[in-house]
């Protein structure tokens, strides 16, 4: 699960310093960076100086406590006692709550996080009121419903954290609303339906929808998110891996599509993604052979292609990336390999070859199910093999072939 971000962090430190310091701080920058098991992401900074807005927790002091309470009343149980706190109107002194100025009992509230305090209840529209409110953590609940469509009204947020709770319906809509939102989690939660395309469009870092009930193909504008993470993992996700998928931006450094219904090919644009650190695409059914551009990918850290129903040769320019840490090909139906990609034993890499149909191999699957590779008749778009691979002039090349205008 998440980490703690940047941007609660930084909270926490400013209820260690003297409210004339605390004035004085502020700013920040937004990095994803992600790993195997779903990703940590550093979020953006808060204001040094909150600038009131109409209708925010700075013109009307009473507007937190009056909102605070009101959720207070949807919450029915709190075995951890967190709750106990939020009494009477100081509400930088209750358990979870965040103010710019921790000194001052009429200060803003700028972040709240109730992560793994195993609270059950709705989430009720007077949260909007918060309208200086940046980060909103609320993972490892027992929180259910929809969120109010109000959360729209949360003008600053910039982190908002659903995860690891019992929230259901189709996707949240009103999240796209939110107008400075960076970070967005909905992930381990029974949100079902299709994935809408804004979710590409919105200037999100980091995006984690994994383990829900997602259904649908992903949308085609994919490769419009600027996001640096994403995780669409564990849902029932089907259709091709859209072809813009080559035309994100290049500081992508995480994708992961595990587990879902995926067919057809992996793009040929997966290689200008020369900041991946992980892309798993295990347990689908894509076929056809692996793009050479793959080789492209130097900063590759895990690539897991096993469970699926690739063939041809491993790649050798894909064995020899040097920042490859495990290279997973199981369960395919590849028929071999090169020298360098045995070689990577001896470079202490991670390497699971077992059950394809590499003759001379152990573990290998039995022959009778070799002898008719899937996808054979699959054309997927790629660079003429005439021409050599030259990583740096991929991305010229990729637009061409995927433009609208060409043949």
């Amino acid at each position: 699960m998440m980490e703690k971000s940047w941007l609660l962090a930084f909270f926490l430190f400013l209820q260690t310093i003297p409210r004339e310091a605390a004035l004085g701080i502020g700013g920040g920058v937004g990095v994803g960076i992600g790993n195997a098991g779903g990703g940590v992401w550093i979020g953006g900074g808060i204001r040094s100086s909150p600038t009131p807005s109409p209708g925010s927790s700075v013109s009307n002091p009473n507007g937190a406590y009056a909102a605070l309470q009101s959720w207070k009343s949807a919450i029915t149980d709190d075995p951890l006692k967190v709750l106990d706190t939020w009494v009477g109107t100081d509400v930088c002194a209750y358990k979870g709550v965040f103010c710019a100025d921790p000194q001052d009992p009429g200060s803003v509230v700028v972040g709240i996080d109730l992560n793994h305090a195993n609270l059950q209840g709705t989430l009720v529209k007077e949260i909007s009121a918060l309208t200086d409110l940046s980060l909103l953590h609320l993972n490892s609940n027992r929180f259910s419903g929809t969120l109010p469509d109000t959360f729209k009204d949360l003008i600053s947020l910039q982190e908002l954290d659903l995860s690891n709770n019992h929230f259901s319906g189709p996707f949240p809509t009103v999240t796209l609303y939110i107008p400075n939102l960076m970070y967005l989690d909905l992930r381990f939660n029974s949100f079902s339906g299709p994935i809408p395309e804004d979710v590409f469009n919105k200037r999100l870092d980091a995006i984690f929808l994994n383990n829900n009930q997602f259904d649908s193909q992903i949308p085609q504008n994919l490769g419009s998110s600027p996001a640096s993470v994403i995780n669409l993992a564990n849902n029932k996700l089907s259709g091709n891996i859209p072809a813009s998928f080559g035309l994100m931006s290049s500081k992508v450094k995480e994708i992961l599509f595990l587990n879902n219904q995926l067919t057809g090919c992996i793009p040929q644009g997966v290689g200008l993604f020369t900041e991946m650190q992980v892309l798993d695409v295990s347990f689908n059914s894509l076929m056809g052979h692996l793009p050479d551009t793959i080789s492209c990918l130097n900063q590759i850290e895990v690539l897991n292609l096993a469970h699926n129903k690739l063939s041809g040769q491993v790649p050798e320019l894909v064995c020899s990336l040097r920042n490859l840490v495990n290279l997973t090909v199981a369960y395919n139906f590849f028929s071999g390999f090169s020298q360098d990609c045995a070689k990577l034993f001896f470079r202490n890499v991670g390497f699971d070859f077992s059950l394809n149909c590499i003759p001379g191999r152990d573990m290998q699957r039995p022959q009778p199910e070799c002898s008719v590779i899937p996808g054979g008749g699959l054309s997927c778009l790629r660079i003429p093999s005439a021409q050599p691979l030259i990583c740096g002039s991929l991305p010229q090349t990729l637009e061409a072939k995927i433009s609208p205008s060409s043949p």
